[in-house]
């Protein structure tokens, strides 16, 4: 069988619960329901980091973030570190990557045969928007009116607001209808080469500006959407962390709305109203590529996936974006879909923990190419082919001072002690049973019926984080003397050290070593 074409497909911001399939009350997305319907839906995938560029270089190169070191936007290459456009290339593929790709510079860029960075906001992967885009919208005479970062109405007040209207740009024009047909076009470029492709769509929104084309804001009425169940609560009874309270307090207090009435319940709603119509123009464009796949025949050849880089809260705990992010199972869980007409069976349905560094593994086994030694993800291809996960299995988002950790039901969150030391001076954890309670409205950290389960927890968290980081040298196992593995395309040697292209030494050699006094 030929090497199959990988669409793999992102959108910004999306909140797992907001998909017609997930039982959403409000949310119109007939194609990624479709999607699901006809491929493999993973209702426990979790993100790797709360922000848009750590957690990008993590389902890129399968790194969690303290093996590959970014947890804030953009920043220097991260030289040496492999990512899937260049593992996929050097097996023969044909590679692009278009939308908001946000990672670091010339990362993604140099392993890529086509290559647009769409998004204008100038913390993006190379600075300045597309030029093909800015050509097309200048075409049409509406590059003013390009309104994904910035509302231009109201110059630097609109910029990145969550406040919504709907779009004066066309659905084509806008960035998820351009990037659809664009990736179209370069499917045929693959093509006319006789390459399979690796092709990476990722779609700006829901992210803010939340102002969807008119066509998506008519879908819904900001007065009949229901607001979330954990919408309005007394958080301080429920143990929420300081800053989130005080985040939940910002919102209500300030006068972030650009729009009459100027409103919190007006606003938020207008928020909620915008976000939705923004995940329902990401639907259509995600219909766009479907239907594509399905008419041109490459359907059967064709692996697609769609998530997305971290959630939104969604007006969740009466907060109207993402920070902070590490709080909430709106943030830390996404949307993860594989869909493979004649590969995978459709109607499968996996609760137990993936996450987002297993991708590119998984993309490697369903390819049939080597593996990426440099990635931390697993290969969770037997599970689309129906086999069971592991129960047990750790899925962590990481920020430099807080990790979040998702085992089975529970979700466990860690600070240091020096995070809040006024308010807890004896240090602050959270702890959710999201079986029983999963809009998270009740911090179980403090019970005393709960002590073994944080106990637990916290030791699962320091196991997991010492027995997947990634060394650069350590005594007994990197020298030749002592039966370092032999190099291939993935491993270079430095004097006696054999460690992987990112200059590290893979943490699963170490597990089999036979003297582990210097571990």
């Amino acid at each position: 069988m030929p090497y199959p074409n990988i669409l793999f497909i992102v959108a910004d911001q999306h909140n797992a619960k907001a998909l017609g399939r997930m039982g959403h009350p409000d949310a119109l997305t007939p194609h990624l329901d479709r999607m699901a319907r006809e491929g493999c839906r993973f209702d426990k995938a979790i993100t790797q980091n709360p922000i848009c560029t750590p957690s990008r270089v993590s389902f890129l190169s399968g790194q969690y973030p303290h093996n590959h070191g970014y947890y804030s936007l953009s920043g220097r290459n991260p030289g040496g570190l492999p990512n899937i456009f260049g593992h996929f290339r050097a097996a023969g593929y044909f590679t692009a990557a278009m939308g908001k790709i946000h990672c670091p510079e010339y990362w993604v860029e140099d392993d890529c045969d086509v290559f647009h960075e769409s998004n204008s906001f100038t913390a993006g992967s190379v600075v300045g928007r597309s030029a093909a885009y800015t050509r097309f919208l200048r075409q049409r005479g509406v590059e003013a009116l390009e309104d994904h970062i910035l509302l231009p109405e109201f110059g630097e007040r609109g910029r990145q607001s969550v406040d919504s209207r709907p779009s004066p740009l066309a659905f084509e024009e806008a960035q998820e209808g351009w990037l659809a047909n664009t990736a179209i076009q370069t499917m045929a470029e693959a093509q006319r080469r006789t390459q399979p492709f690796l092709l990476h769509v990722s779609f700006p929104r829901p992210h803010q500006c939340t102002a969807p084309c008119q066509e998506f804001w008519d879908l819904y009425d900001s007065q009949k959407l229901s607001l979330p169940p954990n919408a309005d609560y007394d958080m301080a009874a429920a143990i929420k962390a300081p800053h989130m309270q005080a985040s939940a307090r910002r919102w209500r207090e300030s006068d972030w709305q650009l729009f009459e009435p100027k409103t919190f319940e007006a606003g938020r709603r207008r928020k909620l109203h915008g976000y939705l119509g923004a995940v329902s123009q990401v639907d259509a464009a995600v219909g766009t590529l479907l239907d594509h796949l399905r008419a041109s025949g490459m359907a059967e050849n064709t692996i697609v996936v769609y998530t997305s880089d971290h959630g939104d809260y969604a007006a969740e705990h009466g907060i109207m974006e993402k920070a902070p992010g590490i709080c909430s199972d709106a943030i830390t869980r996404v949307p993860l879909i594989f869909w493979a007409p004649g590969r995978i069976d459709g109607g499968r349905v996996h609760s137990d923990v993936v996450e987002l560094v297993d991708i590119a593994n998984t993309l490697c086994a369903l390819a049939d190419i080597e593996q990426m030694e440099t990635s931390d993800g697993r290969d969770i291809s037997p599970m689309l082919a129906g086999e069971p996960g592991d129960p047990d299995h750790l899925g962590v988002t990481e920020f430099t001072w807080s990790k979040s950790l998702r085992k089975g039901d529970y979700r466990l969150v860690h600070y240091p002690r020096a995070m809040f030391p006024r308010d807890y001076p004896d240090g602050f954890g959270e702890l959710y049973d999201l079986a029983a309670d999963p809009w998270e409205m009740r911090n179980l950290y403090f019970e005393p019926d709960c002590q073994d389960t944080v106990r637990e927890l916290r030791s699962d968290l320091l196991e997991w984080l010492i027995t997947t980081t990634r060394p650069g040298t350590v005594s007994g196992v990197n020298s030749a003397r002592f039966g370092a593995p032999a190099l291939n395309r993935q491993r270079r040697q430095r004097y006696q050290t054999v460690v992987n292209r990112d200059g590290k030494i893979n943490p699963r050699r170490l597990r089999d070593l036979e003297n582990k006094n210097y571990l």
